[in-house]
C-alpha cells in the first residue's frame, strides 16, 4: 500500500472549498493508504486546541474517522498551525511528529519536515519562528482570551502577507545549503517538505551520492499530494 503526504491546506472557513476537498479526499483516497503524513498549515491558523469554530471540529471528525478504518496519520505542525496540541491531535486520532524526524517511506529513509526552517535567508521569519517555538511564548500566548488570540491571528496573518509580497523570491524559498546540512545531520538522502508552494521534485548530488528532494502542493487553486511506494514517488494534482 502506498504512503500519502499534503501540505500547506490553509484551511479556513472563509474559503469552503479547500475544506470541502479534503474531506472528500480523507474519504477517497486516503481510504486505500498506508498511511498520511500532513506536514504542516494543515489551517490557515490555529489559536488553541480550545477554537469552537466548527470547521476545525468537521475536519477533526474526518481525520478521526480515517484513523478508525485504519490509516495511521502522523502530523507535523507549520508555520501558521505550530501551537496545535495533544487536545486537539486525540480528537482527530492523529501522531505528532516533531519539527525533523525520519521515517521510512517506501523503503527509503526519508527526511520529513515542514520546511519554513529550511528558508534561513528570510532572517525577519527566522527570528519569529525562534520566538514562536518558545514554550513560554506560547504559554502567555494561550493563556489570553480566545476573541485575543483571534485578532492577534488575523494581525499576524496580514502581516504574513506583507512581508510575501515585499520579499524577493529566492528568500521565499529553501537555502541549498540548508537543505545540505540537514540531509547530513539525519544521515538521508531524501527529504519530503512543504510551506514554499513550490511542487516539484529536485535531484540533485550530494557528495557521491544522489539525493532528492520532494516539494509538495498547496491547496489554494487545486488540491495536491504526494503518494509514495516501493516503485516511485509521484506527486497529484487535481480540482478543488
Amino acid at each position: 500500500m502506498a504512503v500519502l503526504l499534503a501540505s500547506d491546506l490553509h484551511l479556513d472557513p472563509a474559503r469552503p472549498e479547500p475544506v470541502e476537498a479534503f474531506l472528500r479526499f480523507l474519504a477517497g483516497p486516503a481510504r486505500e493508504a498506508e498511511a498520511l503524513y500532513l506536514l504542516g498549515d494543515l489551517f490557515e491558523a490555529w489559536v488553541g486546541d480550545d477554537d469552537d469554530d466548527p470547521m476545525p471540529a468537521r475536519v477533526a471528525a474526518g481525520l478521526a474517522a480515517l484513523a478508525q478504518a485504519g490509516v495511521t496519520i502522523w502530523f507535523q505542525r507549520g508555520n501558521r498551525d505550530f501551537l496545535i496540541g495533544p487536545d486537539f491531535a486525540a480528537r482527530c486520532g492523529v501522531r505528532l511528529l516533531g519539527e525533523a524526524e525520519v521515517h521510512e517511506l517506501g523503503g527509503v529513509p526519508t527526511l520529513l519536515m515542514h520546511g519554513d526552517q529550511l528558508c534561513t535567508r528570510d532572517l525577519s521569519y527566522q527570528a519569529f519562528r525562534r520566538q514562536a517555538r518558545d514554550p513560554d511564548w506560547q504559554r502567555q500566548l494561550l493563556a489570553q482570551p480566545l476573541a485575543a488570540r483571534r485578532a492577534l491571528a488575523a494581525t499576524a496573518r496580514a502581516e504574513s502577507r506583507a512581508h510575501t509580497a515585499a520579499a524577493a523570491a529566492e528568500i521565499m524559498d529553501v537555502e541549498p545549503e540548508a537543505v545540505r546540512a540537514a540531509l547530513h545531520a539525519h544521515g538521508v538522502r531524501r527529504l519530503i517538505h512543504g510551506h514554499t508552494h513550490r511542487p516539484a521534485i529536485h535531484r540533485f548530488a550530494l557528495g557521491d551520492a544522489d539525493a532528492e528532494r520532494i516539494v509538495l502542493p498547496d491547496w489554494h487553486a487545486r488540491a495536491g499530494w504526494a503518494v509514495v511506494d516501493r516503485d516511485a514517488i509521484t506527486l497529484v494534482e487535481q480540482s478543488l
